[in-house]
């Protein structure tokens, strides 16, 4: 559950950063360890994956306490096609698209706007067309739709512009 959910944090454009277990909540000498702290645009929150046994009651006072809102949720909630286009996505998470490559890609985005995954794997030359391409998406180059269907030759990708 934690690692389905990190890995939609992962592709999360509102996401600045996460990190795992890392803040400890205490009550009357009992500690606990919610699953994320995540580092939003909208600022700092605790999010935990829903287990059989559930957070201590206290928890959630506690985050207060701490400055920090608290979230739960539950397996069957996560986005099934995002989840899928994320772990396909981040299982090249250790490539980065060649200099030149990435610049033909967003020249080409650039003069077209918007181009197919199919017309962008075209533009790699020194790294591999798909793990480029995913690079690119996982470094906010570039952007596709990951909630709409499985990533696919159809699929639009796009310059983010900041």
């Amino acid at each position: 559950m934690a690692r389905d959910v990190a890995c939609i944090l992962d592709v999360n454009d509102d996401i600045i950063s996460w990190s795992c277990r890392s803040v400890a909540l205490s009550h009357k000498g009992q500690t606990y360890r919610p699953d994320f702290l995540i580092k939003g645009k909208q600022g700092a929150f605790l999010l935990d994956g829903v287990r059989e046994e559930g957070p201590p009651d206290w928890a959630q006072r506690a985050a207060k306490t701490a400055g920090l809102s608290y979230e739960q949720v539950e397996s069957r909630s996560l986005p099934r096609v995002r989840l899928k286009n994320a772990k396909d996505l981040l299982r090249y998470a250790r490539y980065e698209a060649a200099l030149s490559d990435r610049i033909r890609l967003l020249a080409a985005l650039d003069e077209c706007s918007s181009l197919t995954v199919a017309e962008a794997l075209m533009v790699f030359r020194e790294t591999k067309p798909m793990a480029g391409l995913a690079s690119m998406v996982l470094h906010r180059f570039v952007s596709m739709d990951l909630d709409e269907r499985l990533i696919g030759p159809e699929t639009i990708v796009r310059r983010i512009l900041d």
